[in-house]
């Protein structure tokens, strides 16, 4: 999710549709958690643009998740180790811990992590531009700590949540912690605000079948997939 021309939630491989201009615009980029699909483009793009700019790129995340990309990605077996090259006094690459609840304040935007219940230590987030707040869950199952934050943002318009497969997977969804369209509607039932629902995260050839699911379980809530280039003003 590109967030005006110079934030990022997430680095998947979407990510590799943006133009190397629109790279080199990027200052900060916000993980969810570790898993692949949600940073696949990252070490990419800080190769890609890092001699470009004037500043390091500041990837924000929890201490566990960045613990993981030092380990695992930056670690000059996978990938350099762009925090500490072209010098640890000017790098390309710069980490920056979150935590749960705590606001990160951008340009008169307001940046705050949400609780989040997957396979490995994750979070959603707030974005709140001061007129209007976009909530997003990241990967997710059940998870009451998050409707909690949610249902307290008194200008939420937007609710992206993932619901990665369908009813006929329910257990492999609980299994690894993702929701399918009957867990999607026993978890909206706790929502007590109205917002503008999208669905994210739905499996490749299953997209069609788990979308059908969600309107008949939830169709009360007016769902969207939500499309690729697609813009949400708030």
């Amino acid at each position: 999710m590109l967030v005006d021309h110079d934030m990022l939630v997430d680095c998947g491989t979407g990510v590799g549709d943006l133009s190397i201009a629109e790279l080199a615009q990027i200052d900060h980029v916000f993980i969810t958690h570790a898993h692949l699909d949600h940073i696949a483009c990252l070490p990419l793009l800080i190769d890609t643009v890092g001699d470009m700019r004037k500043k390091p790129l500041i990837v924000h995340a929890t201490e566990a998740t960045l613990d993981v990309l030092r380990k695992h990605i930056f670690n000059w077996a996978i990938w350099p180790d762009f925090s500490e090259i072209p010098s640890k006094e000017a790098p390309f690459l710069r980490f920056e811990p979150v935590r749960v609840g705590e606001c990160i304040e951008l340009n008169g935007r307001r940046i705050t992590p949400l609780p989040a219940n997957h396979t490995v230590p994750a979070v959603g987030y707030w974005l709140d531009s001061g007129v209007a707040s976009l909530a997003l869950s990241g990967d997710t199952g059940p998870c009451p700590e998050f409707w909690q934050a949610v249902n307290a943002i008194e200008n939420l318009k937007y609710l992206v949540i993932e619901t990665a497969f369908p009813n006929r997977e329910k257990q492999l969804a609980q299994a690894s912690l993702h929701l399918c369209p009957h867990m999607l509607a026993t978890e909206l039932g706790n929502l007590h605000r109205y917002a503008e629902i999208f669905i994210t995260h739905l499996k490749p050839g299953q997209s069609e079948l788990t979308m059908r699911e969600i309107l008949a379980a939830i169709h009360e809530f007016r769902p969207q997939m939500l499309q690729h280039n697609q813009v949400l003003t708030f």
